[in-house]
């Protein structure tokens, strides 16, 4: 217990310094400037095309370095659709949100996937150096939200998509991304946060997680210290706060196994309004279908796209 204590007290702390030296939301906007009207560069094949949804393998030019590699998913006809870029988890890649772009295509959204620079193919692969590269994760972490933005000038770029129609979904490192893009890109209309954290902290101090327990027991306290504060700049709870008047949905887990609750409901409360809070039985996965259907309602919502129930609902009666 008295160990927790300390972790918490330090964590406060570290977030609290942090706050005073992140700098204001035009000086941190700034560096996720890029240039707009920069050629794409876009590359693409078509790998599937079923129900009248299409599948492209694609890829742009990254304004800060290489190439980006991404899925898009788009309904079949003219449109105008809704646009939806999704962030996928830290570990994870472009194919997370795959079934469920497909899904929304059904009804009506043609969605971008992107790979992080930490999960692209060679050449354009960067990988994350941790506590022993604060700066150079840094600059991977900037790049991941331009990457994103580019990814909205990607949907822009087509004639069947409304631009007035895009959101944003976005697990764990995605929400981070969805909590920053919320706050400095107003052309995302809506941004669903799921299983995220406000800041580093919550698991780099206060994790009760095994791994991440002995993963601060071989590390100097000045390291973490170190990195926290230099990737400070990017952490979610900087930016919810001045994301209106885009709505956001926090989706989190009850027994999620990386942060704690009193973390989760720090995010929550630093967000500006319009947002909604969900609590769901399971752990960081998210994997409640529940979950699901949520934030397909939610979209509907605040997009205007179709509900997908009766598309699950076919799809159910074809099995």
């Amino acid at each position: 217990m008295k160990k927790l204590i300390c972790a918490l007290l330090f964590s406060l702390l570290v977030s609290t310094t942090a706050s005073s030296q992140v700098g204001s939301i035009s000086e941190l906007a700034r560096l996720y400037d890029y240039d707009q009207k920069a050629p794409l560069d876009l590359k693409e094949t078509v790998i599937r095309e079923t129900a009248g949804v299409r599948v492209y393998d694609i890829s742009y030019a990254s304004p800060k370095v290489g190439r980006v590699t991404a899925f898009l998913v788009a309904p079949l006809g003219k449109g105008p659709f809704a646009g939806l870029v999704f962030g996928h988890w830290g570990s994870g890649n472009k194919t997370e949100f795959l079934p469920e772009a497909a899904l929304y295509a059904e009804a009506g959204v043609v969605s971008v996937m992107i790979d992080y620079p930490w999960t692209r193919p060679a050449p354009w692969r960067r990988s994350l150096k941790d506590i022993d590269g604060p700066d150079y994760d840094h600059e991977l972490y900037v790049q991941t939200v331009v990457d994103l933005r580019r990814s909205i000038d990607v949907l822009l770029a087509r004639s069947d998509v409304d631009p007035n129609r895009i959101a944003y979904a976005g697990h764990s490192y995605g929400a981070q991304w969805g909590a920053i893009l919320s706050a400095i890109d107003k052309r995302i209309k809506a941004a669903v946060l799921i299983g995220g954290i406000p800041d580093r902290a919550a698991i780099y101090l206060e994790s009760d997680d095994p791994d991440f327990v002995e993963w601060r027991s071989r590390k100097s306290k000045e390291k973490i210290e170190t990195y926290l504060s230099v990737n400070a700049r990017t952490d979610p709870i900087h930016y919810v706060a001045h994301a209106a008047p885009t709505p956001l949905f926090f989706q989190f887990a009850r027994f999620e196994q990386y942060f704690g609750e009193a973390a989760m409901q720090r995010y929550a409360k630093a967000a500006t309004e319009p947002k909604t809070v969900k609590w769901y039985d399971t752990g960081h996965d998210l994997n409640d279908v529940q979950a699901l259907i949520d934030r397909a309602q939610w979209l509907s919502e605040k997009i205007g796209i179709k509900s997908i129930a009766p598309i699950i609902e076919k799809k159910l009666k074809r099995k």
